[in-house]
């Protein structure tokens, strides 16, 4: 087995997005930095990255080589870091996951609420956002006027949408109650839910993603919050529903 490779803590700290090479190591001079619970004022102390529990100007973090993370997007916030019209969602994040660059998996609309993922991981990204991998996305949406069965139906069974060359078919479709349903897509169009529901003559009033792969948003994850993602839950959320093209 190859030995660990050990990091200074200068390197530890501008992997994590503490900042610059030169701020990490002010960090550390100034005595901002504990390791385990241990004041650290050497830049130059190596250590095994691995699950290192250490804490920046009173801020915990446990090392992750990967960041992989998910959030509650709350409504009026939009995925972008250079928003137009809204807060950005990357104002709910720690700052050192902005500064050592995360990026969306995907967007949500300003108005659609639930499970997003963030990651540098570009690999990662691209598996999660290509529609060849199909790794479901599951929805609940409220819509304007009561569902029938020909509504539910139709989209079962492929609606015909602006621009797309051919039908766009829903892999589950399950109504909840009158206003309600739950809706399993496996691509990411453009504001596919939406432009669905308006094809079989309705409206979507509220849109929340409650799962991605075998991922569901925990109940426990308030709106605007975050975690990152265990082992388990970076193999579930990676689940297709079938084989790739």
């Amino acid at each position: 087995m190859a030995p660990r490779k050990h990091l200074t803590l200068e390197r530890i700290l501008h992997s994590q997005g503490f900042g610059t090479r030169r701020e990490c190591r002010a960090l550390v001079r100034h005595k901002q930095v504990c390791v385990e619970n241990t004041m650290n004022d050497d830049p130059d102390h190596l250590f095994d990255p691995t699950g290192l529990s250490f804490s920046v100007a009173g801020t915990p973090w446990i090392y992750q080589e990967r960041a992989y993370l998910m959030l509650n997007k709350p409504t009026g916030y939009e995925c972008s870091q250079k928003p137009r019209h809204h807060l950005s969602v990357y104002t709910l994040l720690p700052e050192p996951l902005v500064l050592r660059g995360v990026q969306s998996v995907g967007r949500l609309d300003e108005d659609t609420t639930g499970l997003l993922l963030f990651s540098d991981d570009g690999q990662f990204i691209h598996r999660m956002a290509s529609p060849k991998w199909k790794v479901n996305k599951v929805y609940r949406v409220g819509v304007r006027h009561p569902l029938d069965a020909a509504q539910l139906a139709a989209l079962r069974q492929g609606v015909v949408l602006h621009d797309e060359p051919e039908p766009v078919v829903a892999v589950a479709c399950a109504q909840l109650d009158d206003l309600h349903l739950e809706l399993t897509l496996a691509e990411g169009k453009y504001h596919q839910v939406k432009r669905m529901l308006a094809a079989v003559g309705n409206r979507v009033e509220t849109l929340t993603r409650i799962a991605m792969g075998g991922l569901a948003l925990p109940a426990d994850l308030a709106p605007g919050a975050w975690r990152w993602l265990d082992a388990e839950a970076l193999v579930s959320v990676q689940r297709v529903s079938q084989t790739p093209e």
